[in-house]
């Protein structure tokens, strides 16, 4: 694992500065790498994607372990350095995708090549993708397990801790599908450039009988978080039309609280919404 000096070095090597806008913070901390190389159980075999290689200081541990990787890179200079670094691995345990992660959420990887069900995915996201790149994901088919370096605000938000105000329709959606198994804080200085932020990097594990909402029913979701200040009540008579506002307010009064907010609406409810809105 190279530290900033070799970072730096390589990266000027290439004439290439960090581009704020991709979020593109290089982890530069062997150790953090390590950490999230075991917490995914990596063996020789498997099916891994990687959001962002970057300068591939990840995906050369995935492939010193045996893995297959499946890796996707919006910028073109640092796709071609990977092309010129890992040579000899590409087209047998690498395959590299230009691409935008938020339409190719696993790398192209699909049940058709790689078996997406059972891949595993390793990622160094950028704040600015945590979201549309998780939504996109969690259309299915959904990947066995996730290991995911985060700012920690996104990780709070996806997994809903610590306070009620993280709780959100993207939180739902994850913790329907997925357990979360390990988290642990990571300082701004296991990066280069140091971010102005924390960052955390979390395992999740799909659970063993996942539940999908449809888009249609996540939509739904996400407009009442809109409004999280408000009452539920208030919120369907004002923002949804004739035909979605009679099955919101069944659902409504199946829970028993009209004066509830979504923050405080469980689970077993939002799921109960999807059924009621597939009849």
């Amino acid at each position: 694992m190279r530290g900033k000096s070799q970072i730096i070095e390589e990266l000027s090597s290439i004439g290439h500065l960090p581009n704020r806008q991709l979020g593109q913070n290089f982890l530069i901390d062997g150790n953090v790498v390590k950490l999230a190389i075991r917490w995914a159980k990596i063996q020789p075999g498997n099916q891994i994607v990687e959001i962002g290689p970057g300068l591939g200081s990840i995906t050369a541990e995935l492939l010193a372990a045996g893995a297959i990787v499946h890796a996707v890179e919006i910028d073109g200079v640092l796709l071609d350095k990977l092309r010129e670094k890992f040579s000899a691995f590409l087209g047998n345990s690498l395959y590299l995708l230009h691409g935008d992660a938020v339409k190719f959420p696993l790398a192209g990887v699909d049940d058709g090549t790689a078996g997406a069900k059972g891949a595993k995915v390793i990622a160094n996201l950028p704040y600015a993708i945590s979201t549309p790149w998780m939504e996109s994901l969690l259309q299915g088919p959904l990947p066995q397990s996730m290991t995911l370096l985060l700012q920690s605000e996104a990780a709070q938000r996806l997994t809903a801790q610590a306070h009620p105000r993280y709780v959100g329709a993207i939180g739902i959606r994850l913790r329907s599908a997925y357990d979360l198994c390990c988290s642990r804080r990571v300082a701004p200085t296991c990066f280069y450039p140091i971010p102005r932020v924390n960052s955390t990097l979390i395992h999740i594990e799909r659970k063993e009988k996942p539940f999908l909402f449809s888009q249609p029913c996540y939509q739904t979701i996400r407009l009442l978080f809109l409004h999280r200040r408000k009452q539920m009540q208030g919120i369907i008579k004002k923002y949804f039309d004739d035909i979605r506002r009679p099955i919101l307010i069944q659902w409504l009064a199946s829970i028993g609280k009209a004066a509830i907010r979504a923050e405080n609406i469980s689970m077993d409810q939002w799921q109960h919404l999807e059924m009621l809105l597939q009849r």
